[in-house]
């Protein structure tokens, strides 16, 4: 099949941008139209047939029992005396926003106060609302935090309607009364003061950028609107997208704004005297402020000061000084070659840094009050991580009043009056532990930092929640290995399958990857992983050589590609743009090593990604067909030449490339997989899956590639499309247990049954 005719060539003789190849299918672009809808329709009832059987009932209910699990950890956020959560499951699947207090928490049976259920919400205003967060208001000293902005998504995509909301009442500010209600619209908003909110926003006719992100910052005052706003801010049209924040920490109220150029640079200023002051630093290095500190990573060597800080590094410096003009930069983190820094968070006295040692964490705590010997500040290793594990710790509230060295609590008595100890005074130097393992159920702990007379930092902590077992961890083993890519690069890959696994190419096996946007995958347990794929059991056959009938479950394996951020920005950067073929070489060399080292074989191999991932399986489809016997591929990026003109897609150059460019579409074609297909050639059996709500990704690239194929004569080509659930796919339990059973019903159908 021919899909690549030439576009004419203007009077000049040259291309003014690439050639678009002929595409038959651009009528699919058309996300609502009735025609379109109707395809979708037709193509979801027939895969629905193939997959919804009596087997799959009974995965779907499996899954939605881990996903509606009341047992499972129900994780909190503080605001002033309260710990805040929100809540799905079968009586709720919309959820309930709730908050209890840290003694009713502690002892394991919370009362919950519901504040919101977003349920009987969507059933009053006829909305089918998805909740994505709340953005407190900072009360006056002394009093409750009340207020809240709250972020509802009418179909679970990135675009939300903002609504004032009052804790203490239970109900929305009426906008009839001043309450805050921003239209549905991309965008981001923060709290200036109690009237006066910073809002980016692309509603009411505030322009957009390219990448269809808000492209001015404004002041929008209690009783306006957003198209009378005061405009504060703006960025050229082509860029991502402009931000604006303020900082309302007492003693540093500090107004922010970030011009997003691309998705891996920009530029921030900071408001003083009415003038936007731009912190001068280069693109690509993140910025973050936190009270007195500036810190500082950089995605590429930096050289200031008449030094060179590798990318990756972590540099803080005093803001005031900094904004001065001082370049006193204080190294805090330096990478290796197996380590990396994947975040931080400050608690009120010490600074967090979770770290990956290959694709294990490690954590350290940093006293920026006493020199080090590694680093500038002294730095003590949290014990806490043990091998092959994904253990994140971060504050609880670094600025709940007290944290101080001697443990003193200023409660207005002068000391005469104890604190008791379950009230957990002075949280300002506590943390969350959360540990997680393929193998291992979550865990949450809480612990408490201060400074040692030795010169560290000493913990104390205690497990405050365990997430239930949903499989039998026991018979499973967790194993990394390491492949060897085409250019010789040692790539990671985590493997979990039963502990008397037999090396004979014969086990089911899903390989899952990402490798992008400097985004890691680490260790994570998953009850449904577990029930849908490792405990689930193959029909009784006869041994690959000849040996007594058994049955085997599925091996599961997560590669850690170049393109994500296992070894941070270096492991990012090796994969982007024309090298982008280096991730999907670290991946087909963890599918060849698979089948080279005896756990499994072409018809018994499948691969699974969404989004960037995607885009992966869907270059793992047409490129290394030979490797894999069924592909799942989920709100994918599949059509390379078009993406920049679908939904957010041109926000992605940085990553891909621009493909009107002639000279980059020249490299990406070579990884555009809806160009890539090709008559004559025995590609794996293909389950492609979207949401039409998606509005990052879109759902027209998954239906374009399917219907290629399929018109192709392509044989067990399937497509599903949800009706909502944004670029998750899924915006309640019910959905994302319907979108996971799909997929690993169709896997296991198409390797698990299939001969030897």
């Amino acid at each position: 099949m021919t899909t690549a005719e030439a576009a004419p060539l203007p009077a000049s003789g040259r291309p003014a941008t690439a050639p678009e190849p002929v595409d038959e299918n651009i009528w699919l672009e058309e996300i609502y139209g009735e025609e379109q809808l109707a395809w979708v329709r037709e193509q979801n009832a027939r895969t629905e047939e193939l997959l919804e059987d009596a087997e799959y009932t009974a995965l779907e209910s499996s899954i939605l029992e881990v996903l509606d699990s009341t047992d499972r950890i129900a994780m909190v956020g503080k605001h002033g005396r309260f710990y805040y959560n929100f809540w799905k499951d079968r009586q709720n699947p919309k959820g309930l926003w709730r908050r209890t207090t840290w003694d009713s928490y502690r002892g394991g049976d919370p009362e919950w106060e519901v504040l919101l259920d977003v349920d009987a919400l969507a059933a009053a205003e006829g909305e089918e609302w998805v909740f994505h967060g709340a953005s407190f208001l900072r009360p006056a000293e002394g009093e409750p935090h009340r207020r809240a902005l709250l972020a509802l998504s009418p179909d679970g995509g990135d675009a939300n309607r903002y609504r004032e909301f009052d804790v203490e009442s239970r109900t929305f500010v009426d906008p009839a009364d001043g309450g805050f209600d921003l239209p549905t619209a991309k965008g981001n908003a923060s709290w200036l003061d109690a009237d006066t909110l910073l809002v980016a926003s692309t509603a009411e006719g505030l322009p957009s950028t390219t990448s269809s992100y808000a492209r001015t910052g404004v002041k929008l005052r209690r009783g306006g609107s957003l198209a009378a706003a005061e405009r504060v801010f703006e960025v050229p049209e082509d860029h991502m997208m402009a931000l604006v924040a303020h900082d309302s920490t007492p003693g540093f109220e500090r107004t922010f704004a970030v011009d997003w150029i691309s998705f891996f640079e920009k530029t921030t200023s900071v408001l003083r005297d009415g003038q936007w002051v731009q912190l001068d630093v280069p693109v690509d290095v993140n910025v973050s402020a936190h009270r007195e500190w500036l810190l500082f990573r950089p995605q590429k060597d930096w050289t200031v000061g008449g030094a060179t800080h590798p990318a990756g590094s972590l540099l803080a410096a005093r803001f005031e000084d900094f904004l001065a003009g001082g370049r006193d930069l204080s190294v805090l983190f330096t990478p290796d070659e197996h380590t990396s820094l994947q975040s931080w968070s400050w608690t009120r006295d010490f600074l967090l840094l979770n770290l990956l040692r290959d694709v294990s964490s490690e954590i350290r705590v940093l006293d920026p009050q006493r020199p080090g010997t590694d680093s500038a500040w002294a730095s003590t290793l949290l014990d806490a991580c043990p091998p092959l594990h994904d253990v994140n710790a971060y504050a609880v509230d670094d600025e709940d009043a007290a944290g101080s060295d001697d443990d003193t609590v200023d409660d207005g008595t002068d000391g005469a009056a104890p604190v008791a100890e379950t009230e957990a005074p002075g949280a300002g130097n506590d943390f969350w532990l959360i540990a997680t393992g393929f193998t291992t159920p979550s865990t949450l702990t809480r612990g408490t930092l201060k400074r040692a007379a030795s010169g560290g930092v000493d913990s104390t902590h205690e497990v405050v929640r365990s997430s239930p077992s949903f499989f039998n961890e026991s018979a499973y083993e967790v194993q990394q290995h390491f492949a060897v890519s085409r250019d010789g690069t040692r790539v990671p890959y985590f493997q979990v399958a039963a502990k008397d696994l037999v090396l004979d190419g014969q086990n089911p096996t899903q390989l899952s990857g990402y490798g992008g946007f400097e985004i890691s995958r680490t260790p994570a347990y998953s009850g449904a992983i577990g029930r849908a794929w490792l405990e689930r059991r193959t029909k009784e056959s006869a041994g690959h050589d000849g040996g007594a009938p058994h049955t085997r479950g599925g091996v599961y394996v997560v590669a850690n590609i170049r393109g994500g951020g296992e070894y941070g920005p270096s492991w990012h950067r090796a994969a982007l743009q024309d090298k982008r073929h280096r991730a999907y070489e670290d991946f087909a060399a963890v599918a060849a090593d698979l089948i080279s080292r005896g756990v499994t074989s072409r018809n018994r191999l499948g691969c699974v990604g969404g989004s960037n991932g995607g885009l992966l399986v869907g270059n793992m489809l047409t490129q290394y067909p030979e490797l894999f016997g069924a592909v799942s591929c989920g709100v994918p990026l599949l059509d390379m030449r078009r993406y920049t003109k679908l939904s957010a897609g041109y926000s992605w150059i940085a990553e891909y490339g621009d493909p009107d460019v002639p000279e980059q579409w020249e490299f990406i074609k070579t990884f555009s997989p809806y160009h890539l297909l090709r008559d004559g050639v025995d590609y794996p059996e293909a389950f492609i899956w979207t949401a039409t709500s998606d509005d990052r990704v879109g759902p027209v690239q998954a239906r374009k590639m399917a219907a290629r194929m399929q018109a192709m004569g392509i044989p067990n080509v399937w497509f599903h499309e949800a009706l909502e659930g944004g670029h998750a796919g899924a915006s309640d339990n019910r959905q994302a247990a319907a979108l996971q059973s799909r997929s690993q019903h169709f896997l296991w159908r198409a390797l698990a049954g299939r001969s030897a």
